[in-house]
């Protein structure tokens, strides 16, 4: 009776260790399906918990869809950008209608900093509802930035700042 009682014991053990990790593995996997649901939610482009648009993917939106990006400028828009017409190219206040902009691609890859020519470094400097791309070239006079503020909750181009020659 005492090596039945030890086999029972040993199996009884077993069975309550199979049934912790098994409620343990599916507590991981339930926060871990939790984090990848929020990160997609982040990645197609949905609103955070506060309803205000990812920054990141309307920046990606913003410079692959030419009517989106009509959308989202206000036009008419203040620019500044180089007096081609001053020999120092001193910078001037210039007004663009939407008829007369282009599409403005923002996308940036690192590669960028090591191609042959007109190498640029990107970044955004984010404020409360505000954020300012910046593109700085390397030895090359590129130099600008694109301000973009948060109105009811989406993004909005509200001017520039080009100073490349």
């Amino acid at each position: 009776m005492k090596i039945s009682d030890h086999i029972f014991f040993c199996l009884l053990a077993l069975f309550l260790f199979s049934c912790t990790e098994a409620t343990e593995k599916k507590g991981r996997m339930a926060g871990k399906g939790k984090a990848e649901t929020e990160a997609s939610r982040a990645d197609s482009g949905q609103e955070d918990i506060s309803g205000e648009e990812n920054f990141d993917q309307f920046i990606r939106k913003f410079s692959t869809q030419e009517s989106f990006q009509l959308e989202r400028i206000k036009f008419p828009i203040n620019v500044i950008v180089p007096d081609d017409e001053d020999e120092g190219m001193a910078p001037m206040e210039e007004t663009i209608g939407r008829y007369e902009w282009e599409l403005l691609d923002l996308t940036y890859d690192s590669t960028y900093l090591t191609r042959p020519y007109d190498q640029y470094y990107q970044g955004v400097r984010y404020g409360k509802d505000t954020a300012v791309v910046e593109i700085r070239g390397i030895n090359n006079g590129i130099y600008a930035d694109y301000y973009f503020t948060l109105i009811d909750k989406k993004w909005y181009l509200v001017t520039l700042y080009e100073a490349s020659f």
